[in-house]
């Protein structure tokens, strides 16, 4: 899937309390072959559920307009109450793009979407955002105005864009469209007054309120840019919430958010107790959140995915009213696939013994790219506790920078360490190929030389990756703390072996490839990595050696 077309749909159903209802609409999604379904978030109070699901563009356009015609079916917009605005069955249904899929071909495939409910379905639709033509009716508040039980007399003049003008009193009406990633965010307080929670909503979102100056009522912006926001009382938790939208979290980020509120909040008398995430979020956010808390702490932001995830949960409370899972929070987590990280979920024992088995993979290269991650791992370590070392308090920053180089290098090349026994394994495909006809032999080969140069470039790339580490390991010896000087010299140690390692494994597997302008080119640049990597261990070693002077 890696260059196929992914777009995300994220329908809000009108229905967060009968799970039999909730599990028709997503089973209808879930039978579509080329969709996979990430998330399903009922609420009780708002008595809404979002439900997430990725795919390529067609079979997520065909499995949302199954979702819809089920919702229809299934739910009664005529006995409806719930918290949030809402005016169908099927609230809202927006697309959007998330690889290899520009906006305007997502809006296209939204347009078709909507077209088809509309026709097949006759339901009344609205566009709304990137897929809406005329602005002046692309915004969601604009076209929910009235919500429900005011849309029997709004749609005769707010005509929808597909579908009868006329109001379905079961279904009602839905609203389809594109738009970026958005974040659906809840900030708890610790009242239950909705008026005081709406007044921290106005102060903060970006349309603000209405105000009265010298008689003449003018609108006052909120502080937050890209940010929507309204202020609601959850029953199920006996707290006021303040319910963000953030539309780009490119402009505003979840942590600022956040803070904002928090500042907000507190100048009201009002105090956060905690948030929580609605559907799904990007890594990035959350882990700029972990950076952003920890350098308000003036400490290393240079630690692991892991430690990141933590201190941006605990720093936004995220885990206030229910445990807060990555797994099933965090998109691409949801995405990934165990398999290409199988090596790397073993415990640290299993892993030797899968090395010592009579399998051939994971073989050298694998061992290599681990060897690289350990050795850069030692440095990162060095810059962490230089960080933190009493008397250098000045000089966290520029340990945290190191450290977050050293993260970065110990990443991709623990991800090469199942990349390397996966190329391999492509090889074994190859060769397992039919080879009887001249078709089926011209087949092999071709499929064995795309196997053959992978098994090239990755242990070529962890070459690259284990010297380009050995920056981080001698600054470290140069300058971290000297109680760990010894640590940086392991480092380098095991980033030459990597090197060095990961080099043999380029040479056997060049030796049977056809191009030798790549081979010769590839087999000079590791010459060259390699003199580089004996020469640079030797330099940090001596640096080692003269400090601990025994």
């Amino acid at each position: 899937m890696d260059k196929q077309q992914l777009v995300e749909c994220v329908p809000n159903f009108s229905e967060g309390r009968d799970m039999n209802i909730i599990k028709q609409i997503t089973d209808e999604i879930e039978r579509i072959e080329g969709v996979r379904l990430l998330n399903v978030d009922p609420g009780k109070a708002t008595n809404r559920t979002v439900v997430t699901f990725v795919g390529n563009p067609k079979a997520v356009v065909e499995a949302a307009f199954h979702a819809i015609k089920k919702a229809g079916e299934l739910i009664d917009m005529s006995k409806h109450k719930g918290e949030h605005p809402r005016m169908g069955a099927t609230d809202v249904c927006p697309l959007i793009p998330v690889a290899n899929i520009t906006m305007g071909e997502t809006v296209e495939w939204a347009q078709r979407l909507a077209e088809r409910v509309g026709r097949e379905l006759e339901l009344p639709v609205y566009l709304y955002e990137e897929a809406q033509v005329d602005k002046s009716r692309s915004n969601l508040s604009v076209i929910r105005a009235g919500e429900y039980e005011g849309f029997f007399k709004k749609i005769s003049e707010f005509k929808p864009d597909f579908g009868p003008a006329v109001f379905d009193a079961k279904r009602g009406a839905t609203v389809i469209g594109a738009r970026d990633f958005l974040v659906a965010y809840n900030v708890n307080l610790n009242t239950t007054s909705t008026r005081r929670a709406n007044a921290i909503a106005f102060d903060v979102r970006e349309a603000g309120r209405t105000v009265e100056e010298n008689g003449v009522k003018v609108n006052k912006p909120g502080s937050l840019k890209a940010v929507k926001a309204i202020g609601w009382f959850i029953e199920e938790y006996g707290i006021a919430q303040i319910s963000i939208n953030l539309t780009n979290i490119n402009i505003t980020p979840v942590h600022i958010a956040f803070d904002e509120v928090c500042k907000k909040a507190e100048a009201r008398g009002i105090r956060v107790t905690g948030s929580e995430l609605v559907g799904l979020i990007p890594l990035k956010a959350l882990l700029d959140a972990g950076k952003y808390f920890l350098r308000k702490q003036k400490r290393s932001v240079g630690v692991s995915e892991k430690e990141l995830l933590h201190i941006a949960v605990k720093s936004m409370g995220l885990g206030e009213l229910y445990p807060f899972k990555p797994e099933e929070k965090i998109i691409e987590y949801m995405l990934r696939d165990k398999n290409d990280s199988r090596l790397l979920n073993l415990p640290l024992s299993d892993f030797a013994d899968e090395t010592a088995s009579e399998s051939p993979a994971p073989g050298g290269g694998s061992i290599a790219a681990y060897i690289g991650s350990l050795g850069v791992s030692l440095a990162t370590m060095v810059a962490n506790l230089s960080s933190h070392k009493k008397g250098w308090d000045e000089r966290w920053e520029e340990f945290s920078n190191w450290a977050e180089k050293g993260q970065q290098y110990k990443d991709e090349l623990l991800q090469l360490v199942d990349a390397d026994t996966k190329a391999f394994t492509g090889i074994m495909n190859a060769m397992s190929l039919p080879k009887g006809t001249d078709e089926e032999k011209k087949t092999r080969a071709a499929a064995l030389e795309v196997a053959t140069k992978v098994a090239i470039e990755v242990p070529f790339k962890v070459m690259k990756l284990s010297y380009d580490s050995m920056e981080v390991i001698k600054a470290m010896a140069e300058s971290g703390n000297p109680n760990s000087v010894s640590d940086a010299g392991v480092g380098a140690l095991c980033a030459r072996s990597a090197v060095m390692g990961a080099f043999m494994n380029v040479r056997i597997n060049a030796a049977n490839f056809d191009d030798k302008i790549f081979v010769n080119d590839v087999v000079a640049k590791g010459k060259e990595i390699e003199k580089k990597a004996i020469a640079l261990e030797q330099e940090i070693l001596e640096i080692v050696n003269s400090k601990i002077g025994v």
